[in-house]
């Protein structure tokens, strides 16, 4: 069949497409890229620290996140803001592409004692699907700015399913002037790639979460390597309320 876009669904899927085979960091196609990325633990990557985020850690420890409830941790990773969370209360799941972030992560939970329900696949696919909000809080550290401008819709009909009313989104992602593309949502469709992520200013973060009450935006802090949080400058971080 030729014609074949009926849906919403039909027109991300065809723009998935546009995209070179190796830009595909986002569908569950991906999900080998991120396994080879995740193989050596070695490798010296800022987030792959068993840290949480300093601004997650501060939403909570000053209250602006209510403790105990639901939480959906979003691309996960090895897991080490999933296993503060659940180390304060919450009840946590938490989603990644990567089933060797997932092993990571899930004997980090085994040595910590820390109880996560652990999901693999695409958040914005079955898996993502398959969750059962609603969530208390949905924090995200650095899967937001690995999607392509088309991919916000489905992130936002996520959030619009998934979170609670009163509900939070924490997030963090790459800051213009700090790291990630500059360059205008168009032009990643003509050079079918992403450039490593997208760079976001804080006025589109504010439009494209215009929906959400902003509770707090800042650039991350810079945390030194002794403290027992991550926090990095070329970040932004970000707490919105439904």
């Amino acid at each position: 069949m030729h014609r074949n876009i009926r849906t919403v669904e039909d027109v991300l899927r065809l723009m998935d497409e546009l995209f070179a085979p190796e830009a595909d960091r986002w569908t569950a196609d991906g999900a080998g890229w991120w396994d080879g990325f995740y193989a050596d633990r070695s490798k010296p990557v800022p987030f792959f620290v068993a840290k949480p985020d300093e601004s997650l850690a501060a939403h909570v420890e000053r209250g602006l996140v209510p403790s105990g409830g639901r939480v959906l941790d979003l691309g996960c990773g090895p897991g080490r803001n999933a296993l503060y969370l659940a180390s304060r209360g919450f009840r946590v799941d938490a989603i990644d592409l990567s089933s060797s972030a997932l092993e990571w992560a899930a004997e980090r939970a085994r040595e910590s004692g820390a109880e996560v329900r652990f999901v693999c696949g695409d958040a914005f696919g079955e898996a993502g699907a398959a969750l059962e909000g609603p969530y208390d809080l949905i924090h995200d550290s650095g899967c937001f700015h690995h999607l392509p401008p088309h991919r916000r819709v489905s992130y936002l009909a996520l959030l619009g399913r998934l979170l609670a009313p009163g509900g939070h989104l924490s997030m963090t992602c790459f800051a213009a002037g700090g790291m990630g593309s500059e360059l205008p949502d168009a032009a990643f469709y003509r050079e079918a790639g992403l450039q490593g992520g997208l760079a976001y200013t804080a006025e589109e973060l504010r439009w494209i979460f215009g929906e959400l009450t902003e509770v707090e935006l800042r650039r991350m802090t810079d945390e030194p390597d002794d403290s027992a949080r991550f926090g990095e400058p070329f970040l932004w971080t970000a707490l919105f309320r439904r």
